[in-house]
């Protein structure tokens, strides 16, 4: 499988359909609560978790989702294959605002393209190792697979969210 494949099919989402659809991001948005109870991030920078998650898991807001996606789907990876900063969920400075969450989404999303175009046939082949968990024994390119599959689930959660707040709320 060819890294350029890979990167372009997330890239392709990415500049038609998702980051089109987060500019002009709010922070009203960013942390709109459109049920009670849900989890997000605060603006303090805290944020909402628990393990094991609850049954049934809580609905969570664009906020918590991009947090996710930030982190979870994006820097840990990063800082496992390519080289990025160390990154967990309970050291991440969460942001505190819609501005600052789209920064650190556009940071983390570059790094994971640009290291998935610089992977070889060989690196795709290889063994994800130990940092990922469930994927450890699985060739780097289902790894890949994955986080597109990651963006493109959560991205278009965020997006619907968007849709229903505007819909929902007087602006």
């Amino acid at each position: 499988m060819n890294s350029e494949l890979l990167a372009d099919q997330l890239s392709f989402h990415w500049e038609h359909q998702l980051r089109p659809r987060l500019d002009g991001l709010t922070d009203d948005e960013y942390f709109w609560q459109p049920v009670a109870d849900c989890w997000t991030v605060h603006p303090d920078g805290g944020v909402d978790f628990a393990n094991p998650e609850p049954e049934p898991a809580p609905f969570t807001t664009i906020a918590w989702r991009l947090a996710h996606v930030i982190i979870g789907v994006f820097a840990m990876r990063n800082h496992s294959h390519f080289g990025g900063p160390a990154a967990d969920y309970q050291s991440w400075p969460y942001a505190t605002d819609a501005a600052t969450a789209l920064g650190q989404l556009d940071t983390e999303y570059a790094r994971w393209t640009a290291g998935v175009r610089g992977l070889s046939d060989a690196d795709l082949d290889r063994p994800c190792g130990p940092a990922e968990g469930p994927y450890a024994d699985y060739p780097m390119s289902v790894l890949v697979l994955h986080i597109n599959r990651e963006v493109i689930h959560h991205g278009a959660e965020i997006s619907l969210l968007r849709d229903l707040y505007t819909h929902t709320k007087e602006n």
